[in-house]
């Protein structure tokens, strides 16, 4: 009976041990290649909740209101724009934007040579495109921003990195019912990479959405 116990105890941990590697295996594989999660995306781009304010104690430093008003105007100057009509300048101004609010890269993968979304990457635009719409984020100007890899001239990939953000503003539209005016696309080419020190990696190939004007902001 004891034989019978011991064996029975021995198949029962390695059949735990099974599953547990199993467990493991598969967190791993979820982690490296698994698409962006809609409550990721939400939590990425919410706005920073207020400083609350305390008796005796300060809260920091506060938003300059002169540059606040300033960088609302400069919002509703390019909404409603065409990508390619943005100028250099407007282009790294929203750049300089975007690095103080809250953001998020998409590994968005595209068809060779083309702006068509690859089947793989649809579940992450999916996801984006719930994200924005729940009402928590619903209502914000956000930008969305393609950038290349370094392989080719600085003309193509500009071009490229346009169109890309253009099909992604086009499906989020089309797709998700979003206001058009509150999309801004940009495109940066390869000016912009992620990993310079691997110039054609994959992670330089992102598309970056920029919660640019929350709307409680936009509503003041």
């Amino acid at each position: 009976m004891s034989n019978i116990s011991g064996r029975g105890n021995l198949a029962a941990i390695l059949s735990i041990a099974t599953v547990a590697a199993m467990l493991s295996f598969g967190a791993g594989t979820a982690v490296a290649g698994d698409n962006v999660t809609e409550d990721q995306i939400l939590r990425a781009l919410a706005p920073p909740p207020p400083k609350p304010l305390t008796r005796g104690l300060s809260v920091g430093p506060q938003a300059d209101p002169a540059k606040v008003a300033e960088e609302g105007a400069f919002v509703q100057k390019i909404r409603n724009r065409a990508t390619r009509s943005l100028s250099i300048g407007e282009r790294e101004e929203i750049a300089t934007i975007a690095k103080t609010k809250p953001n998020i890269d998409l590994e968005i993968n595209f068809d060779y040579n083309s702006a068509d979304i690859s089947a793989k990457s649809m579940p992450s635009v999916q996801a984006l495109g719930k994200a924005l719409t729940n009402p928590d984020l619903k209502g914000s100007t956000f930008v969305v921003a393609g950038y290349t890899d370094a392989m080719g001239g600085e003309a193509y990939n500009q071009d490229l990195s346009e169109r890309r953000a253009d099909a992604i503003k086009r499906y989020l539209v089309d797709k998700y019912g979003i206001a058009g005016s509150d999309l801004v696309t940009v495109g940066y080419g390869k000016t912009k990479l992620k990993d310079p020190s691997q110039p054609m990696a994959e992670a330089n190939r992102r598309v970056q959405v920029i919660n640019i004007q929350n709307k409680e902001t936009a509503s003041k």
